[in-house]
């Protein structure tokens, strides 16, 4: 679907080493790299379940559905659903070829593990800020669960924003004593990090 939209879908695949390649012939055609294709793409099922793959689109770029019913319709339904069948051979030629893209583009491979060392720096923000309940959220009402999930963003937004500002500082400090940093070596820098945060407080035991 994402390809559908429009969109680059750019994972970091996990087991590459298990994962099989889809050609569109059988896989005897290619007798050197026939231990490393699996099934062939079917290709019928594609082509007849081509016009409900374009209305599932439409219907999504227009927000006519949400992609959350969509997923919960398409998990409900028989493997041999029409849609089903296309968009796992879809998936298949789509994926083959990104696997074959990562396997010869070390600059790929290279922004994909930095985007996701970043998203996951982020999540054990979060996970250290939200300690009360081991992170979990427990309340049963959504829009307490909004709020809990709002306040979340909020104090890691904080300190983010307080690092921001600081690492700056520092920077033109350093900089300004003839420290040479180069602008392309701050990009790699992501201001997550909250070990010079206390999260829980101070406690003088001495005052009591």
């Amino acid at each position: 679907m994402c390809h559908l939209l429009g969109h680059r879908f750019a994972p970091r695949i996990k087991d590459l080493k298990d994962r099989k390649l889809y050609a569109i012939e059988k896989p005897d055609t290619y007798p050197v790299l026939r231990p490393l294709i699996g099934d062939a793409v079917d290709m019928t099922a594609l082509m007849r379940g081509w016009a409900e793959l374009m209305r599932v689109r439409a219907s999504i770029e227009a927000g006519a559905v949400a992609p959350s019913t969509i997923l919960r319709k398409l998990a409900a339904a028989s493997p041999n659903n029409a849609l089903s069948r296309a968009l796992r051979a879809l998936g298949r030629i789509e994926r083959t070829l990104f696997t074959l893209q990562w396997l010869s583009d070390p600059a790929l491979r290279q922004r994909s593990h930095a985007g996701l060392n970043k998203g996951e720096a982020g999540n054990t923000l979060r996970r250290a800020v939200f300690f009360h309940r081991q992170g979990e959220f427990r309340d049963r009402t959504f829009e307490n669960q909004s709020f809990r999930a709002s306040e979340l963003s909020l104090l890691t937004a904080a300190i983010v924003h307080w690092n921001t500002i600081y690492l700056d500082r520092a920077v033109q400090q350093l900089r300004s004593q003839g420290v040479i940093i180069p602008d392309e070596l701050l990009t790699h820098v992501a201001p997550l990090g909250w070990e010079h945060i206390a999260l829980t407080g101070d406690y003088d035991w001495n005052t009591a």
